[in-house]
Formats: structure tokens, C-alpha cells, sequence
């Protein structure tokens, strides 16, 4: 049950690897159906993206170790976006979330929701054998002074998007070409942690448990058709 009492159900769209463009159009779509009231449920989408450095309201150009064309030369974009934060990057390897949940009716205020974030991250990595803590300061998952997951939300008339991001595999060099989140920090992986590869699966499986307990109901899977209709799933598509 959700922390205001109310009964909540959710649906989980798991994504392949899916280009972040695409899936941030999905999310504001998605955003935009809820505050109506046209989407009645909330949404937990599971992705993973290929290799893209993206910029909270906080900027975070000033925190790129490399230069743009040098990322252009690879294929890397520099995407702007409203989640808060600083500079961040999501690519293959790395679990992200992003629920589209209705915090006023959830009775949930912000800093409540971002904590449960936070607790998701921290209990999925537990499941995979990993000990994680979240922080108040600076918020994330982090196992000992390195961190392993991020968090940065937006919340529009009452609705988040944008989510939390788990390193499950993915590789570092990656990071070390920008000061994550705006910090001078090292980052960790649950591979680097267990010295083994965990599958994606796996992680998602015990990620989709962990966010089960805001829904009393738990997550019912859905397809992108079924949740925003094949002529707008087509147009998404489109606009790569």
C-alpha cells in the first residue's frame, strides 16, 4: 500500500536497448496522459540506452573531462533535459528506471519519493548480493565512498518522470570522462563489487520486486502498443 493509504496499481513496461531520445518523448507522453486523468494507472519502465551523456537543471557541461567532438567522434550525444541534477551517463550494462507515478494521489511528497528511489536501488543490489546505502547529502546508492546509483526526477502537476539509474555492468571508462553528478567521486558497479557479470535479467527481475511495494496490486507488464496505441508508438519511432 502506498505510504498515504491508498491502493495503488501499477504497469511495467520493460524496453530493450532503447536510444534515450526515444525514451524521454515516451515519458512525457506518458506524463501528459497522466496529469489528465486519460492514464489511470502508474508506470515503471525498465530500459537500457546506448551510450549518451545527459544534463540535469544544474547544467553540467563544466564537468566533461573530454570534449564533444571528441564523444561525437564515437557516436556519444550530449542531451539536455528538466531532471534535476547535474551531468550524468546512462549506457548498456546499466539498469534505469523511470516510473511515471502520480505522487499527489500516492500522497507522497518529493523528498518521500526520491528516498524510495533511494530504497529501490538499495534493495535490488542487496538481492544481487550487494550491501548499498542511500544518502540524504548527496542522493544515489553508494557502497562505501563510491557510488553506484544515481537518482534525478522531475515532477510535472504533481507527476514524476525521469528516475534513478543502476550500474549493474556496464563500463566505466565511461565515467571517468566526466565528474558524475557534478562530483569528484569514484564509481562502482555490482560487477566490480562481485568480481562477476550479473545478467540484466536478473537484475530487472529483482529492480521489478523492488518497486512492487509501492503497489499494493504489483506491476502488471504491458506492451509500448497497448499503453500508448500503435499510431503514437509508430510516430515515437519516427522521430529518432
Amino acid at each position: 500500500m502506498a505510504p498515504g493509504g491508498e491502493v495503488m496499481k501499477g504497469l511495467l513496461l520493460e524496453l530493450p536497448l532503447t536510444p534515450y531520445e526515444e525514451v524521454h518523448r515516451l515519458q512525457k507522453m506518458l506524463v501528459a496522459e497522466r496529469v489528465s486523468g486519460r492514464l489511470a494507472r502508474d508506470v515503471v519502465i525498465l530500459v537500457e540506452h546506448p551510450p549518451v551523456y545527459t544534463l540535469g537543471k544544474r547544467g553540467g557541461r563544466e564537468n566533461l573531462n573530454v570534449s564533444e567532438a571528441f564523444l561525437a567522434e564515437k557516436g556519444i550525444h550530449v542531451v539536455e533535459t528538466e531532471r534535476g541534477g547535474n551531468i550524468t551517463w546512462h549506457g548498456p550494462g546499466q539498469l534505469v528506471a523511470y516510473p511515471i507515478v502520480h505522487l499527489e494521489q500516492a500522497r507522497m511528497g518529493v523528498s518521500d519519493f526520491v528516498g524510495f528511489l533511494e530504497g529501490v536501488m538499495v534493495k535490488t543490489l542487496s538481492s544481487l548480493g550487494v550491501a548499498a546505502r542511500g544518502d540524504a547529502l548527496n542522493r544515489g546508492a553508494w557502497v562505501g565512498a563510491a557510488k553506484i546509483g544515481s537518482v534525478g526526477i522531475r515532477i510535472t502537476e504533481g507527476v514524476s518522470f525521469h528516475g534513478l539509474a543502476l550500474n549493474v555492468n556496464p563500463d566505466l571508462i565511461y565515467f571517468s570522462w566526466i565528474n558524475p553528478c557534478g562530483l569528484t567521486i569514484p564509481m562502482t558497479t555490482v560487477r566490480r563489487e562481485l568480481g562477476e557479470m550479473v545478467s540484466m535479467e536478473r537484475a530487472r527481475a529483482m529492480m521489478r520486486e523492488a518497486f512492487e511495494t509501492l503497489f499494493e496490486e504489483g506491476l502488471t507488464s504491458v506492451t509500448r502498443e497497448a499503453l500508448i496505441g500503435e499510431e503514437d508508438d509508430a510516430c515515437l519511432k519516427k522521430m529518432r
